[in-house]
């Protein structure tokens, strides 16, 4: 079996190094226009040249997202920015598609190319899959409403014709594999040009013509209902069935999430994938790792269409509300090995009291009170509250560069 690529998103430069650092083989991301996350906070040309500059040097791969359905409005503008790419000299491993128009582009451009057909594109079956490779495709995200079983008879149908990918964990969209109308139809924000306002999202109710002003809940909890609701995708416990899918690069979704979800989820599925493929048979899934997941933002999770049986479990219908049970509050900029001081960048509240967990690329977290910190001036404070505030905190265990801080937040019952 070959080991399957580990990709992640990456939204912007410290996203990036964050995936990389903490385990990533491969990162996706966007240019400032032209990908369908025109909320992140994406890169410019020269962006791109240090991205690709930064992933190289450490022997990992980079795609660029060029995955919008784009209106005539739109070719001029994405073949003069395919030729700045070009002609800047800026490398990238693939470039991920979604429309045969942009395909031409890419291979009239740059003829060498390597091209991924976006999961946009809704490959559900080996015969559209050879359809794309003999068009010069090499790698098929897969369209989310597949089961395991029908992507392996699709991997099958195919050969080696090109290689498949798949989103294993992450948001959900309602719509079919991505390509959705409501954003555009409720908002006037097109989702399939990189501006979608999320009304998968919001809460809904029933209103009879001759009512107006009177609303009726779907469901009979009296607040409405979320009736196009997804949960998050999470396939984490299930790594082995997934390689033997046939997918070759597991791809997680989270382009507008933040550095601490990107390091903490990438580090958990690093984890699962070297320890199966250490030994297959004697695999044994740890729920650690499950637990390292769920401590970032997040809403229920679910296995979506990959297990047959379970897909009316993908819904959530009473609410749309995150899962924050813990807060990103630090990352460390450096480490004193004489003095056991980290250098720490805040990036949310800290006081005194505060029970922490530190962890960093490949190793288990260790937990902390929190006892003693210093402003960069020397002076002993008992909370840092200001964003970014740059603090020095004694950590029991040596850190490094990039190792992250998170706590628990304290719920009204924990307190009496």
């Amino acid at each position: 079996m070959k080991k399957p690529e580990l990709l992640a998103p990456a939204g912007d430069m410290e996203k990036l190094e964050m995936a990389i650092e903490y385990g990533a083989d491969a990162v996706y991301l966007g240019g400032e226009m032209f990908s369908l996350r025109a909320g992140a906070g994406n890169f410019s040309l020269e962006g791109l040249k240090k991205a690709e500059g930064f992933v190289h040097e450490r022997g990992k791969k980079i795609y660029l997202t060029l995955n919008i359905y784009p209106h005539n409005a739109d070719i001029k503008p994405l073949e003069d920015f395919v030729m700045e790419i070009r002609d800047r000299g800026i490398s990238m491993d693939g470039y991920i598609i979604s429309d045969p128009g942009v395909l031409e582009i890419i291979k009239a451009t740059i003829p060498e190319a390597h091209v991924h057909l976006s999961t946009q594109a809704n490959t559900t079956n080996y015969r559209s899959a050879g359809f794309w490779a003999k068009r010069g495709v090499s790698r098929i995200i897969l369209a989310r409403e597949l089961s395991l079983k029908e992507i392996r008879k699709l991997v099958d149908g195919v050969g080696d014709r090109c290689e498949f990918e798949a989103f294993v964990h992450g948001a959900m969209c309602i719509s079919y594999s991505g390509r959705c109308l409501l954003s555009n139809f409720l908002t006037g924000r097109d989702a399939n040009r990189g501006m979608c306002a999320h009304p998968c999202r919001w809460r809904y109710a029933l209103v009879e013509e001759e009512r107006p002003g009177q609303y009726y809940p779907v469901e009979e909890d009296g607040y409405g209902t979320y009736i196009i609701n997804s949960k998050d995708l999470c396939m984490i416990e299930h790594i082995p069935q997934l390689v033997k899918a046939g997918i070759g690069s597991f791809k997680i979704e989270g382009r507008i999430k933040s550095p601490f979800y990107v390091a903490t989820v990438v580090g958990a599925y690093r984890k699962a994938i070297d320890s199966y493929f250490e030994d297959p048979e004697g695999y044994v899934f740890d729920e650690g790792w499950l637990e390292e997941v769920k401590k970032v933002s997040h809403r229920e999770f679910t296995t979506g269409f990959f297990i047959e049986g379970r897909e009316e479990e993908t819904q959530d219908y009473s609410s749309s509300d995150y899962i924050r049970e813990y807060s990103f509050t630090g990352k460390v900029l450096g480490y004193d090995g004489d003095t056991g001081l980290a250098k720490i960048e805040q990036r949310n509240k800290m006081v005194l009291g505060d029970e922490l967990e530190i962890f960093g690329p490949g190793v288990d977290f260790f937990s902390q009170k929190l006892e003693t910190m210093w402003d960069e001036e020397g002076n002993e404070i008992s909370s840092a509250p200001h964003p970014q505030q740059i603090i020095y905190v004694k950590t029991k265990k040596p850190v490094k560069k990039n190792y992250l801080i998170r706590k628990r937040k304290v719920k009204c019952n924990d307190r009496f």
